[in-house]
């Protein structure tokens, strides 16, 4: 399958600089990601819509494939927290990464005062909501200063923020 279960990291050297160490609660998982642009899902190639959308071919993901494979591997193992992950190999066709996972109920990570903010609530499914560092890389959380004036607190909130209209009370 995609998504497999290791004993230790293949990379154990780059794991650690990630945070993995070889003790209780803490898992590795190794998973395949097929490489290449986004095809658009449409019937037949018909978008239904103006000139400006009619692409289905060469279009990109918005997000890495790192994230995406955090993403796989978390929805496999729904108790478990993703902590991080590193790239481990690759061919014409797909790319391996491997995802280190955190168990929040574990008492060996609950006790440890490096590692038990991850159980948190607030922590539950970072991978989704772009909170590891692949998820934070394709919000383009990596450049600062004025070339990330639209990024930041997040792409969305940048463009609500200058888009609406403030009408204060006394004006």
């Amino acid at each position: 399958s995609a998504v497999n279960r290791l004993t230790r990291p293949t990379r154990p050297d780059k794991a650690r600089r990630l945070g993995y160490k070889a003790k209780q609660g803490m898992v590795v998982y190794r998973v395949r990601v097929r490489r290449g642009g986004r095809k658009r899902p449409v019937h037949k190639g018909q978008t239904m819509g103006k000139p400006v959308n009619e692409g289905v071919k060469q279009l990109k993901w918005n997000r890495n494939l790192r994230s995406l494979a955090e993403e796989r591997v978390a929805r496999r193992c729904g108790n478990l927290r993703v902590l991080n992950s590193y790239w481990v190999n690759q061919d014409a066709t797909f790319k391996w990464f491997e995802v280190i996972l955190v168990d929040p109920s574990h008492k060996a990570i609950r006790r440890d005062a490096r590692f038990n903010w991850i159980c948190d609530p607030v922590h539950k499914h970072r991978e989704a909501h772009g909170l590891t560092s692949a998820g934070k890389k394709a919000r383009g959380f990596r450049v600062k200063g004025h070339g990330a004036n639209k990024k930041r607190p997040s792409v969305r909130s940048s463009w609500k923020r200058r888009n609406k209209v403030s009408l204060r009370r006394y004006r």
